[in-house]
């Protein structure tokens, strides 16, 4: 994908549906997820549903995603009735991407065959590993065969765009065990693969776990198994087209696309966050909080802000830095590469600046790079009474 290409997704469209509904949480997840409360299902979706019916018309979307949570943990016809009204309100285009998270054990060939119908046409299994002992360690309930299946399954039932995500980085996992679940995912035939380092989150059973004296994820261990999935995944004829995510031409997620190019995205479901009109929104995390604004009649926003001038130009660096292609010059940029730091990034060849465009040269160091762009400070504006 050229920079051009990935910059025109600023003018794209796009929706996030956040389902929170799972069989059961994985110790290191910490997002707006809930187990167990599957009488609430019903209830939600038709909460979200009004959400988008309530909600202002807006432009036809060119990609939906549908995550969680486990999207695929409930009735594909309810995952339909949502997507419809998605349709209704601001219409779908042609070429729409409309993608959804999914768990290996829930998926068959009557639910892909059902959603496909229903006009999903992107899934992305959560496989994490192809190894038994770090599935287990992550939570996870499924194993090697079912995640074959859930591929064999999404393929025949009509899927052109299968994505797998990968956790790297487990105590448990070898270099071997790693190579293995590599080899075994490019064996499928995917078009899509996202590799995360495992992280630990404070407040998850484990993060507890670590603060009482488990092993935690070793940093070095994780850029080696980082660099290992590059070099794999590349050496298969998979392109990096951002930090994490590595993809077969033209079958990027155009979702995330959108994101990463400071486009804007309707957000609907508890905890689910938006960009629209140069304002930054959030729902209410909690399903009750959520449900009860929705069915109350009032908005289920927990918070907003805008963002403009200065702050929009560093946002820009920060979600368009984690793409391959990088971002084209402009005041944030420039304040970036006259800075010390800057400076010191350019020397190591962390970034990378021609052409136009500052890149990440060294993914690894991201966090590093953004954490040097929320350092610069902009132009100082002076008002007329400070002449």
């Amino acid at each position: 994908m050229t920079p051009t290409e990935a910059d025109a997704f600023a003018l794209e469209r796009a929706a996030y549906v956040h389902i929170p509904f799972c069989s059961a949480i994985c110790p290191y997840c910490d997002f707006a997820v809930v187990a167990g409360r599957d009488d609430l299902v019903e209830g939600y979706v038709a909460a979200v549903c009004r959400e988008i019916q309530d909600g202002p018309e807006w432009h036809p979307l060119s990609a939906v995603y549908f995550g969680g949570g486990t999207p695929s943990h409930i009735d594909p016809a309810l995952l339909a009735r949502i997507l419809m009204t998605l349709g209704s309100k601001h219409g779908i285009t042609l070429e729409a991407e409309v993608s959804l998270e999914a768990n290996p054990e829930d998926f068959d060939h009557a639910r892909a065959s059902a959603l496909r119908a229903a006009g999903f046409n992107r899934v992305s299994f959560g496989a994490q590993s192809f190894d038994g002992g770090v599935l287990s360690d992550l939570g996870r309930r499924h194993d090697g065969r079912q995640i074959v299946e859930a591929v064999s399954a999404a393929r025949e039932g009509g899927f052109d765009n299968v994505s797998v995500d990968l956790i790297y980085g487990s105590p448990m996992e070898t270099d071997e065990s790693w190579r293995e679940t590599l080899e075994r995912s490019l064996a499928l035939g995917l078009d899509h693969v996202s590799c995360y380092a495992l992280t630990v989150e404070r407040g998850t059973p484990l993060g507890r776990a670590v603060l009482d004296g488990a092993p935690s994820p070793d940093p070095d261990v994780q850029a080696d198994r980082y660099e290992s999935a590059d070099e794999t995944l590349v050496a298969a004829g998979f392109a990096r087209y951002e930090v994490s995510n590595w993809c077969k031409p033209g079958k990027e997620c155009r979702y995330n696309l959108v994101v990463w190019a400071q486009g804007e995205y309707e957000a609907y479901g508890n905890g689910a966050h938006g960009y629209r009109d140069g304002v930054r929104y959030r729902n209410h995390r909690r399903i009750d909080a959520y449900l009860s604004a929705v069915e109350g009649g009032t908005s289920p926003r927990a918070g907003t802000e805008a963002v403009g001038g200065w702050d929009a130009e560093l946002d820009r660096l920060f979600v368009g830095l984690r793409r391959a292609v990088g971002v084209s010059n402009g005041p944030g940029t420039d304040a970036l590469l006259a800075s010390p730091e800057g400076t010191s990034l350019l020397a190591a060849g962390v970034i990378e600046s021609s052409s136009g465009r500052l890149r990440v040269g060294k993914p690894l160091l991201t966090d590093a790079v953004h954490r040097s762009v929320l350092a610069q400070t902009g132009p100082i504006v002076r008002g007329d009474d400070d002449a």
